[in-house]
């Protein structure tokens, strides 16, 4: 049975049902087959309890909680069924390893340098201009291998986004969503509130599909594993934000399927409405649905289930089965 994220926008009660979900508005009852959930968004206001927590545990099911801008603000995180003791003490021998913790580092950002430039080559074959972008990143490749830390990394990795973004326009070809420069919170205009609803719809996507492993979301090797709550979901999501968020934008904008209308500005910064909440979530399934020819295992699978690749790829490395190398799109 194909599982499915449930996404909830209005004002209501979620609450166990004999052994269902129902979730009750003022205009309505909905009941909800729990065997095909696997995770859900919330961004409206919601009441629940404790009975509930404690069947979505049972039956393995995170909910994440967005604020009314479209932030994501926390998860319930049911107890890990998968977690393995040994797993998660490579995991943290791989980060306390300066050297085994900067290689994953370096992959992380050679994998989404390498999905930007996928991108561009996608563009540039439809007519951009894009060439001498695609030749700067290109050359960044070399710089990513002979950094020394994290920070020096990071930096690389800010230099080649710089050079990614100031391309978005020449793709969109929209003043509606000119990019100007990148900025979060708030976001200052519409292309910028895109992006940062789609990675933060992204990192909980990626946190659900690390969850159904046996590795522990709060060990990462790119982003400082600090005081933040998770960290892994953050590195696996660079790899898969050009192919997946990206391309999500660049689709909306182009077919003219999210214009000016569904924004509002509110609080100095530039937010979607609810009405573009939902088309971007509909496009953003659709591509995590989309499916494509897996080189090795020889079959079709979606985005959706790369990620999920990737967290196995992991794995395989920490218990040194086999070296991991980021997913990277040919075509």
């Amino acid at each position: 049975m194909v599982k499915k994220t449930f996404y909830i926008f209005t004002d209501g009660e979620l609450k166990r049902k004999d052994n269902t979900l129902q979730f009750i508005t003022d205009e309505e009852k909905k009941t909800i087959p729990v065997e095909v959930v696997d995770s859900i968004f919330v961004f409206s206001e919601l009441t629940l309890n404790k009975r509930l927590l404690e069947f979505l545990t049972k039956k393995h099911i995170p909910i994440h909680f967005f604020n009314r801008y479209g932030y994501y603000q926390g998860t319930y995180y049911p107890r890990e069924y998968m977690n393995s003791g040994y797993v998660i003490l490579k995991q943290a021998e791989y980060y306390l390893d300066s050297e085994r913790r900067l290689f994953l580092a370096k992959s992380f950002v050679e994998g989404a340098i390498r999905n930007m430039v996928f991108n561009l080559r996608v563009y540039s074959s439809r007519g951009k201009e894009l060439a001498e972008e695609i030749e700067k990143l290109e050359l960044m490749m070399s710089e990513i291998w002979s950094v020394h830390d994290t920070n020096e990394l990071m930096s690389v990795e800010g230099r080649a986004r710089e050079i990614y973004y100031s391309c978005f326009d020449r793709i969109t070809g929209n003043d509606d969503f000119s990019f100007e420069v990148r900025t979060r919170r708030p976001p200052r205009n519409r292309m910028n509130a895109l992006i940062s609803f789609g990675n933060s719809l992204l990192y909980v996507t990626v946190l659900s599909e690390i969850y159904r492993t046996h590795l522990d979301p709060r060990i990462g090797y790119l982003h400082e594993t600090n005081e933040r709550s998770f960290t892994l979901n953050l590195d696996i999501a660079e790899v898969f934000k050009p192919l997946i968020v990206d391309r999500v934008i660049f689709s909306l904008i182009n077919r003219g399927q999210i214009r000016a209308d569904d924004f509002s500005r509110e609080l100095d910064g530039i937010y979607l409405k609810e009405k573009g909440n939902r088309k971007f979530i509909e496009a953003f399934e659709s591509r995590l649905k989309e499916t494509i020819t897996h080189k090795r295992l020889k079959k079709k699978v979606s985005y959706r289930r790369l990620i999920r690749l990737e967290c196995y790829k992991l794995i395989k490395h920490i218990m040194q089965d086999e070296v991991y190398k980021p997913f990277v799109a040919t075509r």
